[in-house]
């Protein structure tokens, strides 16, 4: 069988590089961001790309095959020279001074950009960067109208205008109070969110498009079925809204970190139904 190579992506290739690295399919998924039934799915993506078995699995354990050690290898080079060539047009431009304007999304604009700006800043003194965070569909339509040179957004542009390339996985859970009934459970059914006061976020938002093809998967048509408390315009909002008691929601596990880490929320999935995505760079 001839290699399909123009379905073989990043994703899969960094899936690889990460399950050798860490040894363990769980601990290369927790690398990635990912479930670990979705790193599994993007190794078997490429195999059946390649026509070819690059792991063998026996229980807990698994090996390379000959072919997956050769993919293994070239993953790992061409993930090198993917750093290179983005670090080598980053120094191209060490010379340059003037301002960027960057449209992001909540996410990427709260959690994500400001360690990476602070990087460029080492780098790039002379450069200024200003940031507009908006939810997702704003983004597209800021850069559309050259009001930003580049955005970063939760969902791939449906424009053929714009230029996209994924570059971080996320994942959402269900955000629940430290008191609630549910903060000591690992998961719930939908049907048993329709019962809860529930915080969503505005439409036009990456992270309330996700949560509505994740219903739509499960049976449920859209929100009509659910007690919404609330909607609000940040993943801040909705974090602090379910810390307040006024309700649950789905959220980035970027933006609840901490309060996982000092127990002031719990994170559960939803049974049935894998609420994951990119961020892709606009």
């Amino acid at each position: 069988m001839q290699p399909d190579m123009k379905n073989v992506n990043m994703l899969q290739l960094e899936a690889l590089v990460h399950l050798v690295g860490e040894r363990s399919f769980s601990l290369a998924a927790k690398r990635m961001f990912l479930s670990q039934p979705s790193l599994t799915k993007h190794i078997r993506n490429l195999e059946d790309a390649l026509g070819a078995k690059v792991v063998n699995r026996a229980n807990r354990a698994f090996t390379l095959t000959p072919e997956g050690r050769v993919v293994y290898d070239y993953a790992r080079r061409i993930l090198k020279l993917r750093e290179e060539a983005m670090d080598r047009v980053m120094r191209a431009r060490e010379s340059e001074a003037g301002d960027i304007r960057v449209a992001a999304s909540t996410i990427p604009a709260t959690y994500i950009l400001p360690h990476a700006l602070g990087e460029f800043r080492a780098k790039f003194p002379e450069i200024r960067t200003a940031v507009r965070a908006a939810d997702s569909s704003e983004v597209i339509e800021t850069v559309l109208l050259n009001g930003a040179e580049i955005g970063f957004i939760g969902k791939k542009p449906a424009s053929a205008k714009l230029v996209s390339e994924p570059l971080w996985r996320d994942r959402m859970v269900l955000a629940v109070p430290a008191a609630h009934p549910w903060a000591k459970r690992r998961s719930v059914r939908v049907r048993d969110l329709e019962k809860e006061p529930f915080v969503i976020r505005e439409k036009g938002s990456g992270t309330r498009e996700a949560f509505e093809r994740c219903l739509a998967e499960a049976g449920r048509a859209d929100l009509s079925r659910f007690h919404v408390a609330a909607e609000v315009g940040s993943s801040e909002a909705v974090k602090e809204a379910v810390i307040a008691g006024v309700g649950i929601s789905v959220i980035s596990v970027h933006a609840i970190r901490r309060e996982l880490k000092f127990g002031v929320l719990a994170a559960l999935s939803i049974e049935g139904c894998s609420i994951e995505r990119s961020f892709y760079l606009i």
